[in-house]
């Protein structure tokens, strides 16, 4: 029987263990893994015509184009031109891809292990130009939702790859092998260049030659100078369940399960730790402007916390951060910064609009409510959304935001 266990698993699995007081159900959820050769996954990436969407995830923008995440499928490209009327016109087929970052017409995804670079200088007729082999072999950490245990006994890594997942209930004695979880999120930033621009859920992040990627416990840094040759320079520990990655004046602002991390990148090809932040268990996105950072925490993971908040932190000491005010949310997920509005994906409860001239203290200016949202992009002239397989737009208007479009990806 394999057994397939490393220290973030332990980590997590003893995190879960630590948290949960009440006794465990005699029926457990365990994730059972799909399994696919290496060679035939790494022959599956196509350019399809449009279809629909499965489950929208993140969202990214470059030049007239919005490419939005189908969770674990690949990437929908939609010409915006005219953003009354966007069109889809291509889907990129990646293999468990959760993330994209643009620079120079080269696109950068992950697919399970791998990193691929395609050349979508012709989005008609797209190539793929490059893939750097397994340099993310954490990929499988990333499990579905409410899953308490993972079963790897038929799992060989040297000969598969895992592309999805089926449920099964069982008791625990029944179980080969587990590791508590929670819920997994990512994260895009660009800065740099004929760069692309991502939301706050990203895990890439590109500044000049160098792609950074925040991937569960660890910070890549690739050089990218030669898009037909990129190159991993290093892969570093960073911390336990790191999700999010933001690049704000030399500095990345990493977000995790446990707190908020800061490097700086003053030499871009080699990020120095600065600080650590810690805060309440939960997921966590991170946007910053001037001397604040602005971090949504979305409780309801496997310790059974229910914080679901909006954290105001002072960085004007980087070695020093400190919480200085806190708002409460619904379940909150992506946020950006457009001049002085903040906007923030508040899950069910909507799109919410905050001003933010006298941060730390937030004035609410606006809400739209009935829609479901998940990650959003201030654009210079236009505000992206995305949440429930629906992209919106937005403009700004004096003060006012104004819906332009509302575009079903279904």
């Amino acid at each position: 029987m394999k057994r397939i266990l490393s220290l973030p698993f332990l980590l997590m699995f003893f995190m879960f263990t630590s948290c949960s007081e009440e006794p465990q159900e005699d029926l457990v959820s365990v994730a059972v893994p799909i399994t696919q050769s290496i060679a035939d996954f790494r022959a599956s990436v196509k350019i399809e015509e449009p279809r629909t969407i499965k489950e929208s995830g993140k969202i990214y923008s470059w030049n007239d184009y919005i490419f939005i995440n189908d969770k674990n499928e690949g990437v929908h490209i939609i010409d915006n031109t005219d953003p009354y009327n966007p069109v889809k016109i291509k889907f990129l087929k990646i293999p468990r891809n959760m993330d994209i970052a643009i620079k120079d017409s080269k696109l950068y995804a992950d697919s399970g292990m791998d990193l691929v670079v395609f050349n979508i200088s012709d989005v008609n007729n797209i190539q793929e130009t490059a893939r750097i082999k397994d340099v993310f072999p954490a990929y499988i950490q990333t499990v579905p939702e409410g899953a308490r245990y993972v079963d790897f006994e038929n799992f060989n890594t040297e000969q598969e790859v895992i592309i999805g997942y089926l449920m099964e209930k069982r008791r625990i004695e029944e179980t080969n092998i587990g590791f508590g979880t929670f819920e997994g999120s990512n994260f895009f930033a660009s800065d740099g260049g004929n760069s692309g621009t991502g939301g706050s859920m990203a895990r890439f992040s590109i500044k000049d030659n160098f792609l950074y990627v925040a991937d569960q416990n660890s910070l890549s840094v690739f050089d990218i100078s030669s898009a037909a040759n990129p190159n991993r320079i290093s892969s570093e520990y960073a911390g336990w369940q790191i999700e999010t990655i933001f690049n704000y004046e030399d500095h990345l602002y990493l977000g995790s399960a446990t707190g908020m991390f800061i490097y700086s990148i003053e030499d871009p090809a080699s990020p120095q730790h600065v600080s650590f932040l810690q805060h309440v268990l939960g997921c966590d996105p991170v946007v910053v402007k001037d001397n604040f950072a602005y971090v949504t925490i979305r409780g309801a993971n496997e310790c059974e916390q229910n914080f679901n908040q909006l954290d105001i932190v002072d960085i004007s000491d980087k070695q020093n951060p400190a919480i200085v005010n806190t708002y409460e949310m619904y379940n909150p997920y992506g946020l950006g910064i457009k001049d002085d509005w903040l906007f923030v994906c508040d899950g069910d409860a909507g799109l919410k609009v905050f001003d933010i001239k006298n941060t730390p203290n937030l004035e609410q200016v606006d809400q739209f409510s009935n829609i479901n949202t998940y990650d959003v992009i201030p654009l210079e002239d236009k505000l992206l959304m995305v949440g429930d397989n629906i992209l919106y737009q937005y403009s700004y208007k004096g003060k006012e935001v104004n819906l332009i479009s509302r575009f079903t990806l279904n």
